[in-house]
This record gives C-alpha cells, sequence and structure tokens, in this order.
C-alpha cells in the first residue's frame, strides 16, 4: 500500500501524537508498505522547534524507510487559546500545497491525525484528487477541550467550531479513536454517517516491563530503599491538572518515606516548578530519554495520573500505556465512570478530581500495604499485555487499511468498536 500520513507531529518527538505516528510509520514501512509523511518540525512538548530545524522553511528527510516532508509553522512562545488556533492554522495553510501535490504520488490511503481538526481540509481534498480513502484518526478532541478547557471562551466561535467539525468528520471514509469513550462521542459527532472504530494507542511490553531488581534511578536521586516514589512523567499543559500533585506533596510533608518525582516538560513546566517552591519531598527532572524509559517508570512505586475533571474522554492519556506495562499500579483523579477511570479501575485507584485529601488517602493506603502494590501491579502488566500490545494493535490497524481499500467506494460500514 502507499500510505500518506499526515499530522502536525511526529518523530522525534518523544512523548504523544509525534510517538505514536513515528512508530507507526515505522512499522508500515518495516512491513514493506511504501509511507510519505506530511509533518511540522519537531517542537513538543517544549514549545520551541528542535535544533537542526527550521519553523519557517520546508525541509525533506528520510526517516525508518519513511519520506518525511516537514512544513513551516508558527510556535508561540505563550501558549494561550488564541494563538495555539493561530499555531494549527499556519500549519494547515503551509501544508495545504505540498498535501494537493500528492496527486503526483497517488496515496491509497491518507491517514490524518487529529489535532489539528484544521489539517483535516488539505487531507480530505488530497484524498479526493487522489482517489485515496480518507481515515481520521482523533488523539484528542480539540475542539471540545479548547471550550471546556476555558481555552476559548468565545460562544458564536463554539457553534460555528462545532458545525466545521461535524461537517468535517462525515466527510471521512473511517474515522477511529483511542478510547470507547471516545469512539462514542464520535458516533455522535459523525451521526452515524461515517464508520467510528476503536484504535487505541500502543505499547511495547517487551521494551517495557516490571525489573526484578530496584530501579538505578533510587540511588543515582539519592531515594532511601524504604521510600514510597510517586511518579509522574509526561508532558505538561492545561489539560493534566497537575498543581493537585503539588497539594498533595505539601499535604505529606510531615511523612518523609513519601517521595514525589516529576518528570517532564511542556508550557506549564516552568510555572509549576516555581510553585513548588519549599516543597522539600519532591524532585524535578526533563523527560528522560528513550533508551532509560524503562528503569525510570520501574522508578515508580505508584504511578499518578491527574486528569482535570473537564477533560474527561476528550483525550486518553498516552502516558498511561507505560504504566501499566510497568507493572506498577496507578492512582488516577477521575471519576469512576469515564475512560481512565474505567481502565485504572483494573490496576489501581480512581479518586474525585481536585480532591487532595481522597488523594492523600489514597496515596497512604496504598504506601502501607505492599501487597496491594503488588496485586495491583500485576494486573496492570496483565492489561497492557493482553489490551496494549503494539504489535497485535498495529497488526489489526494493518487489516483495517486493508479492509478500507476493499470496501466499495460508496459503501457506508456498520459500526464497529
Amino acid at each position: 500500500m502507499r500510505i500518506l500520513l499526515y499530522g502536525l507531529n511526529f518523530t522525534p518527538e518523544p512523548v504523544g501524537i509525534g510517538k505514536y505516528t513515528g512508530e507507526m510509520a515505522r512499522w508500515l514501512t518495516a512491513r514493506g508498505h511504501q509511507v510519505k509523511v506530511v509533518c511540522a518540525p519537531p517542537y513538543y512538548p517544549d514549545w520551541r522547534v528542535a535544533d537542526g530545524y527550521s519553523p519557517y522553511a520546508y525541509h525533506r528527510e528520510t526517516i525508518d524507510g519513511a519520506e518525511v516532508l516537514r512544513c513551516p509553522i508558527w510556535v508561540p512562545r505563550r501558549v494561550t487559546g488564541a494563538r495555539r488556533v493561530l499555531h494549527l492554522l499556519s500549519f494547515a495553510l503551509s501544508s495545504l500545497l505540498p498535501m494537493l501535490l500528492q496527486r503526483r504520488w497517488r496515496p491509497d490511503v491518507v491517514f490524518a491525525v487529529e489535532p489539528p481538526l484544521l489539517g483535516a481540509v488539505p487531507a480530505l481534498l488530497c484524498a479526493r484528487l487522489c482517489g485515496a480513502r480518507s481515515w481520521l484518526h482523533v488523539q484528542d478532541f480539540e475542539v471540545d477541550a479548547a471550550f471546556d478547557l476555558g481555552l476559548l471562551n468565545f460562544a458564536p466561535l463554539r457553534h460555528l467550531a462545532y458545525g466545521i467539525e461535524r461537517l468535517i468528520m462525515r466527510r471521512f471514509d473511517r474515522v477511529s479513536t483511542i478510547s470507547e469513550k471516545m469512539v462514542e462521542r464520535a458516533l455522535k459527532k459523525t451521526g452515524g454517517e461515517t464508520q467510528c472504530e476503536l484504535f487505541p494507542n500502543w505499547v511495547d511490553t517487551k521494551q517495557i516491563y516490571p525489573l526484578a531488581e530496584p530501579s538505578p534511578y533510587r540511588a543515582e536521586l539519592g531515594i532511601p530503599d524504604d521510600a514510597i516514589v510517586l511518579l509522574y512523567s509526561g508532558s505538561m499543559g492545561e489539560k493534566q491538572g497537575l498543581d493537585i500533585i503539588l497539594d498533595t506533596a505539601r499535604a505529606l510533608l510531615a511523612e518523609p518515606r513519601y517521595r514525589f518525582v516529576m518528570a517532564g516538560s511542556g508550557s506549564g513546566f516552568r510555572a509549576l516548578r516555581d510553585a513548588a517552591a519549599g516543597i522539600d519531598n519532591m524532585q524535578w527532572l526533563p523527560l528522560q530519554p528513550a533508551e532509560r524509559l524503562n528503569a525510570f517508570l520501574n522508578l515508580a512505586d505508584v504511578h499518578l495520573l491527574p486528569q482535570r475533571a473537564d477533560a474527561a474522554d476528550l483525550v486518553m492519556p498516552s502516558k498511561l500505556t507505560g504504566m501499566l506495562a510497568s507493572g506498577r499500579p496507578v492512582i488516577a483523579t477521575a471519576h469512576p465512570d469515564t475512560q481512565v477511570g474505567v481502565v485504572v479501575r483494573r490496576a489501581g485507584l480512581v479518586v474525585p478530581p481536585g480532591s487532595v485529601s481522597e488523594l492523600r488517602d489514597a496515596i497512604e493506603h496504598l504506601g502501607n500495604n505492599a501487597e496491594l502494590r503488588t496485586q495491583l501491579g500485576h494486573s496492570a502488566r496483565a492489561y497492557a499485555c493482553d489490551v496494549l500490545e503494539r504489535e497485535s494493535l498495529l497488526k489489526g490497524f494493518e487489516l483495517e487499511l486493508l479492509s478500507a481499500l476493499a470496501a466499495p467506494t460508496d459503501a457506508v460500514a456498520d459500526t464497529v468498536a
């Protein structure tokens, strides 16, 4: 197959959408498919274009057998709702002509990743010109998130944005997204006019696995053997609600056996670290290199997964896959009937968003019960191996791509999940 991947983020971005799209491209080329990628230069999660790339120029390269075209993008120094829209629009505009020129290559499938939704328009136009199948994969419902999280507050724009979103999504041959609750939301947005299916983010359980011995990070960071490590590792932005970890760490200052480790990057990293001044049971690190990720995730006695209540089922945190594969329990701040709540209840504890007292109680409950931590860790690992294994999910995706090519052009298939 000739597969054109279109999206804002791509490898070598270490976390989030870029990580998954990069792994997908590498897997597809290894299977013998021809893959081209139209994307932006790497900038996430630091919101700064990486060294060796320019935000103003087109750039071609080959990565793991895939031909990659980087398109110019404006990256704001300070991220606000309005600036984020302009940021996404800049990529949609700069990538429009390169997408239309893909007619010369004639891909079989155009696979677009949201965000950005605005980028779905060049993807649709490209698919129509090439006679290709169009597939939209939703990693975040960015329109819902922008208004529900208060990033945008202009009511007339809200109605217009939702109308445009519905119009665009219904024009794709297929729509997929990363959780069952998000599939339900996609079905409502498409009105049943487009096939919607589940395509979750994955984890390589051969690379992320429980260590038989203590993580070397414990000694490197000077953490005592008997300490309980509460770990957060990932991007730090508006959707995570990370203030609750700082407040909980303050509430546990009198109990020195609890050590909080915060590792990441993103638009909120500096403000959070500054706000943590004086919290002596907390250590801050940058994102750790991929080759040390398994050792780092194994540093945790308990993983922390905070989420804002108003972000429920708009996103599915990609960091959760590694947490589960590492065989450590997870404490999530989420309502129990959300997708995060449903998954984490199999492998940890779920507490209400925003409740410092209940998060503290959950930490102490697991901290005082090593047997329960072990039991939940085994459940976490089993779920990752049974449901989120990379090879299995990508083979299933490949079959769906072939199925999309085989279906009649005007067919509207039954929805699957």
